[in-house]
């Protein structure tokens, strides 16, 4: 059952939590629509295909979030706390920092059990089907890309210009198609407007063209054939699609479920090469989700600052931790990929280097008497600002000089 400090802590850290997952979100998202937009207009695709794109982005950009989030709001929760005294009032009526750290490690469980269904599951799915989305724009699969004023070639045999085009493509006007077909034969068609129409089989579609001319010449004429027709029916072969490639095939290992990615590092067929992929993998992404239960201790570590002290420094520091972190797992999984070392040694000493560090913090913080773990870089960082003030101060003051 929760104590009533439990619901209070609960709704301190939820606010920042949440907005920090929510803002970290968006802003990927918005990075990444631009991008989608500026790629869809290029290949020519139908605008809906990005929102399916930002679907299938969105597990990767929370399992990015998560971690953040979570270290953020646990971090400014504790931090409101010491600012405004009440970690003190606590503290004297018997919370310590185990007993307050009972929601924090609430939270870090729930979101750590999400975090592994998204890296271990949910996202190397959907980056398979956002890869098979862009796939299936570049191949055409969404239907005719028409760009007008250019012409636009159909397989081998037919081009296509159209100089203006109305009413979200339905009426086209300013027609020009030229097709070839076996021996020889050739076909051109100027019409004044024409549409698009679907048939019964999918492969095929209808170029119904209205007011034009048609020549249709063949080796075997001694002229061309000339005729002008108000309609004419002209049929459209759409070019043959590839399917896309199975999932894992060529995406490898970002595709790969974790238990996929156990079978095949246990797989005595696999290569050396193959194992190592799936081994570095496989433990970069678990010690991500580890990395969850650390957070707290983490964020009260960094939350706290010196007596009589306002400075934010300890956001600055955790989040620059988290960030390098990760990065260092990045390159260590790129060592166990190559084989430079064993995957679970690339991966697991960082893990444990930065596990020890972090107990460390909350140790002296919690558990020695006046213990500041950022106090020394508080100090630094504190004479620092008065240095850049005075230099600010003396380039000032001479520039004063000069001007009077």
């Amino acid at each position: 059952m929760l104590s009533a400090t439990d619901r209070y802590m609960a709704r301190l850290i939820a606010v920042p939590l949440f907005s920090t997952l929510v803002i970290t979100a968006l802003l990927l998202i918005l990075d990444k629509m631009r991008r989608l937009f500026s790629f869809i207009e290029e290949q020519g695709g139908p605008v809906s295909v990005v929102w399916r794109m930002l679907a299938n982005l969105i597990p990767e950009y929370l399992s990015l979030g998560i971690p953040i989030g979570l270290l953020l709001g646990i971090l400014l929760a504790f931090r409101k706390l010491a600012l405004s005294s009440e970690l003190d009032a606590l503290h004297a009526v018997g919370q310590s920092y185990g007993r307050l750290l009972r929601v924090p490690f609430m939270y870090a469980i729930v979101l750590a059990v999400v975090n592994f269904g998204l890296v271990g599951y949910i996202q190397p799915i959907s980056r398979y089907v956002y890869e098979d989305l862009r796939y299936e724009l570049r191949t055409g699969a969404f239907g005719a890309s028409i760009k007008v004023g250019e012409f636009t070639r159909f397989g081998k045999d037919m081009t296509l210009r159209i100089e203006t085009s109305k009413n979200q493509g339905r009426d086209l006007s300013g027609i020009f198609v030229k097709a070839a077909s076996s021996g020889g034969k050739t076909l051109a068609v100027t019409a004044e407007t024409g549409q698009f129409l679907a048939t019964d089989d999918p492969d095929v579609i209808i170029f119904r063209l209205h007011n034009g001319v048609l020549v249709h010449d063949a080796p075997d004429y001694k002229t061309p054939r000339i005729l002008s027709f108000v309609g004419h029916d002209l049929p459209v072969n759409l070019p043959k699609i590839e399917s896309f490639r199975g999932r894992g095939s060529d995406g490898g290992r970002l595709e790969m479920t974790l238990p996929e990615l156990v079978r095949v590092g246990i797989d005595a067929k696999a290569t050396a090469a193959a194992k190592n992929q799936a081994n570095s993998n496989f433990y970069f992404r678990m010690s991500e989700v580890m990395m969850m239960f650390l957070m707290p201790l983490l964020a009260v570590a960094l939350a706290v600052p010196p007596k009589r002290s306002t400075s934010a420094l300890g956001i600055f520091l955790a989040v620059i931790m988290v960030v390098t972190y990760h990065k260092i797992n990045e390159y260590a999984e790129s060592m166990g990929m190559l084989g430079h070392y064993p995957p679970v040694v690339a991966l697991g000493l960082p893990f444990a280097l930065f596990t020890l560090l972090i107990i460390w913090m909350y140790h002296v913080l919690a558990h020695q008497p006046g213990g500041q773990p950022i106090a020394a870089v508080e100090r630094v960082f504190a004479k620092l600002t008065k240095a850049i003030g005075r230099l600010f101060r003396i380039f000032g003051s001479k520039r004063i000089v000069v001007a009077s």
